[in-house]
């Protein structure tokens, strides 16, 4: 059994096979499958594919990076409403993200620090996006960790020393999806110094998709292809790989 600890299916461009691309991750062994939000307008179509799917798809709640600006207090009032619902199970994906634009760091910064106390006071997990960003995020987290906090470095592709900073703090997970495939990424030399015992995987779903996908629209079902990849890289069976990962998404999220 496999989980897709972070996966975007509601997104537009499944709206043709949403269905079908469930039973197809059903089929490869993908049996639970974790939402993260971005902004007000994916909300409606995550809650959606939740209640369709309630034992399968679970949402959770946050301000994407990329979606904070100047002002935003009214999406955040937004997100800390929904959060009280106690509907989500976990606080995500958010985070702080200087590939596309570093404007807003500022604001990206205590928009983050925000997310961070309403989990803790929620005893939720937080779903972290780190692009070009890691000294940025791990010294925030590092800054406001304690023992009710918990989470994933999602979509980490990092070095050795950057996974043992992530490991070092308790209660957090290295995030591994699609790049662990791909020949000049970097992170399958990285996976095979740390091991696999504090990974989850994820797809990132539509993006990333691993090989022999790469450039197609990625899915929940390719999951098998990112965990024997990683079991390669750390001289496992695809077997142990999908027991390790799993329990540690089952822990993270319980659920």
């Amino acid at each position: 059994m496999f989980i897709d600890t972070h996966a975007h299916l509601y997104n537009s461009k499944f709206d043709g096979d949403r269905e079908e691309m469930l039973q197809r991750a059903v089929d490869a062994g993908v049996t639970k499958l974790f939402l993260p939000n971005v902004d007000h307008d994916s909300i409606e179509g995550m809650h959606a594919l939740a209640k369709a799917h309630p034992d399968r798809c679970f949402a959770m709640m946050g301000l994407h990076p990329c979606s904070v600006g100047e002002k935003n207090d009214q999406a955040m009032e937004e997100v800390e409403r929904l959060l009280r619902t106690g509907n989500y199970c976990a606080v995500g994906e958010i985070g702080i993200d200087l590939y596309w634009d570093k404007t807003w760091l500022k604001q990206q910064q205590d928009v983050f620090r925000q997310h961070i106390r309403w989990a803790k006071e929620l005893a939720l997990p937080i779903a972290i996006h780190c692009r070009e960003s890691f000294n940025e995020v791990i010294e925030i987290v590092e800054a406001e960790n304690e023992d009710r906090l918990r989470g994933v470095f999602h979509c980490f592709t990092g070095t050795v020393e950057q996974a043992r900073r992530v490991i070092a703090l308790g209660g957090f997970y290295l995030g591994i999806g699609g790049v662990v495939t791909y020949p000049k990424g970097g992170l399958f030399e990285t996976m095979r110094e740390v091991g696999p015992d504090h990974c989850v995987l994820e797809t990132d779903a539509p993006y990333l998709s691993p090989v022999p996908f790469r450039g197609k629209r990625n899915e929940s079902s390719y999951i098998p292809h990112i965990a024997a990849k990683l079991a390669e890289a750390t001289d496992r069976s695809v077997d142990e790989i999908a027991r390790i990962t799993t329990a540690n998404a089952e822990q993270l999220f319980n659920r």
